[in-house]
C-alpha cells in the first residue's frame, strides 16, 4: 500500500477517534444537565466501528460509563483493534 493510502487512513482514524473521545464528553455534559442522551447502543457502535481509543480515553477523561456493565466491551474492542493493527503492519 502506497505511503500516501497509510497518512489518509491513519489521518481519518485520528479524526474519527476525536470525534468518538467528544461525543462522550457530550454525553456526560448531557448527563449532568438531565438532558436528551446519545443511545448506550450508539457509543458501542462507534467504539466498535475503530473508535475505540476515542471511547475508551473519553470513558476515562470524562468518567463516563465506567461501571456500566456492556461498556466493558470497549476496552476489549480496543485490544481486538491494536491486535488487526499489529498485524497489518507485521504482514
Amino acid at each position: 500500500m502506497k505511503s500516501s493510502n497509510l497518512v489518509l487512513i491513519a489521518a481519518l482514524l485520528l479524526v474519527w477517534n476525536i470525534v468518538v473521545f467528544l461525543i462522550y464528553g457530550i454525553d456526560k455534559q448531557k448527563a449532568k444537565k438531565g438532558k436528551w442522551r446519545i443511545p448506550e447502543g450508539t457509543l458501542l457502535l462507534m467504539a466498535f466501528l475503530f473508535g475505540s481509543l476515542g471511547a475508551f480515553c473519553g470513558m476515562h477523561v470524562f468518567h463516563h460509563k465506567t461501571q456500566h456493565k456492556k461498556f466493558i466491551l470497549v476496552p476489549i474492542f480496543l485490544c481486538l483493534h491494536l491486535g488487526l493493527l499489529i498485524w497489518w503492519i507485521v504482514s
